[in-house]
């Protein structure tokens, strides 16, 4: 890549400007998941992208997953990571060993990455968030089947969030429940569990960073992404069959977050760098944005 010149340079930034007016004061939802976390140095610049929301005066929140680091965690434990439905069987043992990975590991070191960027920022266990009900899955000829501890957002705690709204400081927040009946934790799904928040806060902006580019017409081909589609026109492309396998929940739940109050929902690959700052502030974006 060559250096931009300062014409270029001064461009980008006026490029940027009306984006910058308008957010001024909102409040943005990043889910982090995928191999878009496998990779510290991508997940720096994430988290470097994320203070400047922060100092541009935009309330950026992000909820984390942690897929691969659980697994992992899981393997050495001598517990077999399973899968149903796209939900991890979790285990009264494997619950400790999410919670563990999910509190004492990848949380403490977002909040760090932020820090260190000199942003202001405060992990919050998602069981002081987020309430949930146990749930079950569905094998692949249809049975229900319990799988554990995983559950899924009935409800929500505003306490902390409120307070860490209040002093400008950039909630991370992992995705576990406590259960209504008990207060146990529960395993939830990072996308629904990003997807309930951003209801409850009715947020301007909802975006997946993950390691999918978008939608794509066509899924071996990386020019035939979708860079705007509408709930009705995401319906139909789930119909069509061009929405399939593990987008179609992620597409459900950007479709219930806009109906439930979220102004846009984005698709963002987040192994590209400064992703999310491309995707918001500039007038081509990188991803694919669903719209009302």
């Amino acid at each position: 890549m060559t250096a931009m010149d300062p014409i270029e340079k001064a461009n980008s930034l006026i490029e940027a400007l009306p984006y910058l007016q308008a957010f001024r004061g909102k409040t943005f939802l990043i889910k982090m998941g995928g191999s878009a976390m496998e990779d510290p140095e991508l997940v720096a610049k994430v988290m470097r992208d994320i203070v400047f929301l922060e100092v541009a005066g935009i309330n950026p929140i992000v909820v984390h997953g942690g897929g691969k680091a659980i697994s992992a965690a899981m393997e050495a434990a001598g517990l077999e990571a399973k899968f149903i439905g796209g939900f991890r069987v979790t285990t009264d043992e494997a619950i400790d060993i999410v919670a563990r990975v999910l509190s004492e590991e990848i949380n403490p070191g977002l909040v760090r990455m932020i820090r260190d960027f000199g942003g202001k920022a405060v992990g919050i266990p998602g069981n002081d968030v987020f309430l949930g009900e146990k749930i079950k899955g569905t094998d692949k000829d249809g049975t229900k089947v319990d799988i554990g501890r995983v559950g899924e957002v009935v409800g929500c705690h505003m306490e902390y969030m409120d307070a860490a709204h209040k002093a400008g400081i950039v909630p991370v927040i992992s995705p576990l429940a406590s259960e209504l009946a008990t207060g146990k934790p529960l395993n939830i799904n990072a996308d629904l569990a990003a997807a309930a928040l951003a209801k409850e806060l009715r947020v301007a902006k909802l975006v997946y960073l993950s390691d999918v580019p978008g939608l794509l017409s066509d899924p071996k081909d990386l020019s035939t992404l979708i860079k705007s589609v509408t709930r009705k026109e995401a319906d139909a492309l789930i119909a069509d069959g061009t929405i399939s396998g593990g987008m179609i929940p992620k597409i459900r739940s950007a479709v219930d977050a806009l109906n439930a109050g979220v102004r846009k929902v984005h698709f963002v690959d987040g192994r590209l760098p400064h992703a999310l700052l491309l995707e918001i502030f500039t007038d081509g974006g990188v991803g694919t944005e669903v719209v009302r």
